[in-house]
C-alpha cells in the first residue's frame, strides 16, 4: 500500500524543471523552422527591426563601392578597413553604456585626446609629467585624478578609484616611459575622467548634454595645453606603433581563429541544447546549425584572406590578422557578457528602460548612471591609443573633429536606440563597418570631404528615422 502511494504520488508530481516551467508560466511551444521564420517577420512588422537596416545598408555600399573601385576588395584595403575602423568601433561601445540610459557623452571625443596626450607626453619625456605639464597644470592634473577617486568611492564605483588613483601613482613616482605604462596610464586618466563626469550628472543632476557639452570644450583646451599650438607628440616606439598597425603571425592568425569561432560555436551550441533539454523555447536547431557554420566559413575565409601577402612590394610581406581585431573581438565579448549576462547588465536595461521603475525595484540608479560614464570614458581611451598608434602621433586636434560624431553616428546606425532601453554591443561595431566603409569607399573614389560628410550625415538621418519609426510601430503594436 505504501509503495502504491509512493508510486502515486511520484507519478503525480512533475520533475522540478516542469513544475519550475509550469509555475512561471515559461512558454514550451517548440517551434518549426517555418514558423520561426514567420514569427521574425511578425517581429520585424512589429517594429522589432534589430541591426537588419545597418546589414542591409553595409551591403549595399559594398557592393556599390566594389562595382565602382576596382581596388576597394583588394587584400591590402580589406586590412586598412579593418584598421580604419577600429577606433571608432571602439569609443562606439563605449558608448553604447551611455545611450543605454538614454543619456549622450558629447565630451568622449576630446577625452579621448586628453587620455592619448597624457601619454604621449608621459612617453616623449621619459616619465617626468612634471618636467613635461610644468608645476601648475601638473598639480592641477593630479589634483584631478585625486577628485576622480574620491568621487568613485563615495558612489562605491571601486574600479574607477583603484584606475584614478593608479594614473596618480605612476604620475607622481615618475615611472620610467614603458608602452605598457603609457597604455595603461591612457585608460587610467580615462576612467578618472568618466568618474569626473558620471558623477556631475548622476549626483548633482546637472543634465548629461550641458556637462559633457562643456567638458567638450574643457578637454579641448586642455589637449591645446598638454601638446601646445602647433605641435605634435610622435609615438616613437615599436609596441604602441604595432598596436594598429601590426599583425599576428599566419599560426597566430589560424589560432585566433580557432579560438573566437570555437568560443563562439561553443556558447551558441551549449545554451541551445541546454534549452532543448529543459523544455524551453528555442530556436530550430538547424536555424541555429546553419548560423554556426556561416560563422565558421566567413571566418575561416577571412582568416585565409588576411594570411595572404599583401604587400605591393616584392621586398616586404605584410600578412597576418591586424591586432586591431583581436582588440576589438575582446572587448566585444566582454561587453556582450557584461550586459547580456550579469546583474550589472540587467540594472543598465532596467534604468534605461524605466528609471522610476527600477528606482522602485531597489537598483542604484546613481551608481548605474555614473557607471556608465566611467565605461564610456575608459572605451575613449582604449580608442584614443588604437587611433595615436595608426596615425603615430597626438596634435592638439586629438580627439576633436569629428570623432564624437562618428562614434555616436556608429552606435545609432548599429541599432541602438538615442531613447534608451535599446542596444546591444555589436551595434556598435556594425555601425562603425558601415561608417569605416563609407569613409574608405569615398576616398578611393576620390570624393571630396564634403561629399563624405553628406552622404555620411544621410545615413545617420535615415538610422535615426528607421529608429523613431520602428519605436512608434512597436508602440501601437502593444496597445
Amino acid at each position: 500500500m505504501t509503495n502504491t502511494t509512493s508510486e502515486t504520488s511520484s507519478q503525480d508530481t512533475p520533475p522540478p524543471t516542469q513544475g519550475a516551467i509550469s509555475d512561471f508560466g515559461i512558454d514550451t511551444t517548440s517551434r518549426s523552422t517555418g514558423e520561426a521564420v514567420r514569427d521574425y517577420a511578425a517581429r520585424l512588422r512589429g517594429g522589432e527591426l534589430g541591426p537588419l537596416p545597418a546589414l542591409l545598408g553595409l551591403l549595399v555600399l559594398l557592393i556599390v563601392f566594389s562595382s565602382l573601385a576596382d581596388t576597394f576588395f583588394t587584400l591590402g584595403n580589406i586590412a586598412n578597413l579593418l584598421a580604419q575602423g577600429a577606433s571608432i568601433t571602439i569609443i562606439a561601445m563605449g558608448l553604447v553604456f551611455v545611450l543605454l540610459l538614454g543619456e549622450i557623452d558629447l565630451s568622449a571625443g576630446t577625452a579621448s585626446g586628453v587620455c592619448a596626450s597624457v601619454m604621449a607626453l608621459h612617453l616623449n619625456k621619459g616619465g617626468n609629467l612634471l618636467g613635461g605639464m610644468g608645476d601648475t597644470v601638473f598639480y592641477i592634473f593630479c589634483g584631478l585624478l585625486v577628485l576622480g577617486a574620491v568621487l568613485a568611492v563615495l558612489m562605491r564605483i571601486w574600479a574607477g578609484a583603484a584606475m584614478s588613483l593608479i594614473a596618480l601613482v605612476i604620475a607622481l613616482i615618475g615611472v620610467p616611459a614603458n608602452p605598457w605604462v603609457e597604455m595603461l596610464l591612457a585608460i587610467c586618466v580615462g576612467t578618472a575622467i568618466g568618474c569626473i563626469t558620471g558623477y556631475l550628472v548622476a549626483k548633482v543632476g546637472i543634465p548629461s548634454f550641458v556637462v559633457t557639452l562643456a567638458l567638450f570644450l574643457s578637454w579641448n583646451g586642455v589637449v591645446l595645453q598638454l601638446i601646445g599650438q602647433g605641435g605634435v607628440l610622435g609615438l616613437n616606439n615599436d609596441v604602441l606603433f604595432n598596436v594598429a598597425n601590426g599583425n599576428l603571425s599566419t599560426a597566430g592568425s589560424w589560432a585566433l581563429f580557432a579560438v573566437a569561432v570555437g568560443g563562439y560555436a561553443a556558447v551558441v551550441l551549449s545554451r541551445h541544447f541546454s534549452r532543448l533539454r529543459k523544455g524551453l523555447v528555442a530556436p530550430p536547431t538547424p536555424l541555429v546549425l546553419t548560423k554556426v557554420g556561416a560563422v565558421v566559413v566567413l571566418g575561416a575565409l577571412g582568416t585565409y584572406l588576411l594570411t595572404l601577402n599583401r604587400s605591393q612590394s616584392s621586398l616586404v610581406v605584410i600578412k597576418g590578422v591586424p591586432y586591431v581585431v583581436p582588440i576589438v573581438l575582446v572587448l566585444l565579448v566582454i561587453g556582450t557578457f557584461v550586459l547580456e549576462r550579469t546583474r550589472y547588465g540587467r540594472h543598465v536595461y532596467a534604468v534605461g528602460g524605466n528609471k522610476e521603475a527600477a528606482n522602485r525595484a531597489g537598483i542604484n540608479v546613481a551608481q548605474i548612471r555614473m557607471s556608465v560614464f566611467v565605461i564610456c570614458s575608459s572605451a575613449a581611451a582604449i580608442g584614443a591609443i588604437v587611433y595615436s598608434s595608426k596615425v603615430g602621433s597626438v596634435d592638439p586636434n586629438a580627439g576633436g573633429g569629428n570623432t564624437l560624431l562618428l562614434s555616436v553616428g556608429a552606435a545609432v546606425i548599429g541599432g541602438t536606440s538615442l531613447f534608451g532601453g535599446k542596444g546591444r554591443m555589436r551595434d556598435a561595431v556594425i555601425g562603425a563597418a558601415v561608417i569605416a566603409t563609407i569613409a574608405n569607399g569615398m576616398g578611393l573614389l576620390k570624393q571630396p570631404a564634403a561629399v563624405v560628410f553628406i552622404v555620411t550625415g544621410l545615413v545617420l538621418l535615415l538610422a535615426a528615422s528607421v529608429d523613431a519609426l520602428s519605436r512608434r510601430r512597436a508602440a501601437v503594436a502593444t496597445r
